[in-house]
């Protein structure tokens, strides 16, 4: 049986009907992935309107629920038409469709703060498939690392990835995966291409996938061959673990992000990094790869237990090299876990 938190937004939301149409926020929803489809909660219950794409699929999966579900077939104006106030996330709404709200006579109530509550805080199953999905990560770069050889696009070895991610039981991907081969890991978002792998080129790799809908993020950077031609980027590479767990060793519950985010920026300060550090420490992880809480240098968001987010600090050097070493981590009982566990000292296959 699917878990849903159907009642406990429209709980919180506190309105007289919540309607949902995003598909992360519908998945959070009724717990399942679909392209199509309204959720609609009030005092009676909760409905999934849906075609008959999901029809079967939904009926069998939320059997015993307290999401019913129905086909979408009237206008959607019309399932609305009993209420007077209708919750939308507002910061997740395209304007045409706020306005036509709007213009239909309803009082429009945010849901946007009620997700982004309940979803920074995860639920035991929530992070028993976040958890399943880091172990696949690491099983399958672990799997990877002997399948690399010289003459290898970056295309190649992320077709490999996602190929061992998937052989593990990954329904897909978080993102796309990034391969970055040489002067390319100097992009923290290098898109991967045909570049070649030769002797002694670094390997950036940035990659996550997916478990009953729920994501993993990890970066690993590390050497092909040794050619002796990386002493700069050797000490570099140190200096940015250094950063990594010192952040996992000191960050806790009650910080504000951007005290988080201090714990990994002053370590580079030390050593004259930090001005190559070109982007945030973290970001929450769960139903999608980037949400709240936010580990930056601005965010006043706070920590809690239950929350997941990645650790991953980075030094890019244009041009030359780029580092940057990933986990997703989570707070419990103050203290900050890693789920990703692969080795984070400097690899040379």
């Amino acid at each position: 049986m699917n878990c849903t938190n159907a009642s406990k937004i429209y709980n919180l939301v506190g309105a007289e009907a919540v309607l949902t149409e995003a598909d992360d926020l519908r998945k959070y929803l009724t717990g399942l992935s679909t392209t199509f489809g309204y959720v609609i909660s009030d005092k009676n219950g909760t409905v999934f309107y849906t075609d008959s794409r999901y029809l079967e699929g939904a009926e069998n999966a939320l059997k015993g629920t307290e999401v019913a579900v129905r086909q979408f077939k009237a206008p959607l104006e019309d399932l609305l038409k009993s209420y007077k106030q209708i919750a939308i996330p507002i910061g997740r709404t395209l304007y045409p469709e706020y306005k036509k709200l709007k213009n239909s006579g309803f009082e429009i109530v945010d849901s946007l703060p009620a997700f982004t509550s309940a979803m920074s805080v995860k639920e035991r199953y929530e992070l028993s498939s976040i958890k399943h999905a880091c172990k696949i990560t690491d099983k399958a770069f672990n799997s990877l690392l002997g399948l690399i050889k010289e003459g290898m696009t970056e295309n190649e070895v992320a077709a490999e990835l996602e190929y061992l991610m998937r052989k593990s039981g990954a329904s897909g991907t978080s993102f796309s995966t990034i391969v970055a081969f040489g002067e390319n890991s100097s992009v923290p978002h290098h898109e991967t291409g045909m570049r070649k792998l030769k002797f002694g080129d670094i390997i950036l790799i940035d990659f996550g996938c997916k478990y009953e809908g729920y994501c993993s993020d990890c970066t690993r950077t590390f050497l092909f061959g040794d050619d002796k031609k990386h002493e700069n980027f050797k000490k570099s590479y140190s200096r940015v673990l250094e950063a990594h767990m010192r952040a996992k060793e000191n960050i806790t519950t009650g910080m504000t992000g951007k005290e988080a985010d201090a714990t990994a920026r002053n370590c580079l300060k030390i050593y004259g990094l930090d001005k190559y550090f070109t982007h945030s420490l973290g970001h929450g992880i769960g139903i999608n790869v980037h949400e709240f809480p936010y580990i930056s240098p601005k965010s006043e968001d706070k920590l809690s237990d239950g929350m997941v987010f990645s650790d991953e600090p980075g030094v890019y050097l244009a041009g030359e090299y780029g580092i940057r070493i990933e986990d997703t981590v989570m707070l419990e009982k103050g203290k900050t876990v890693s789920l990703t566990d692969s080795d984070k000292n400097l690899i040379i296959i």
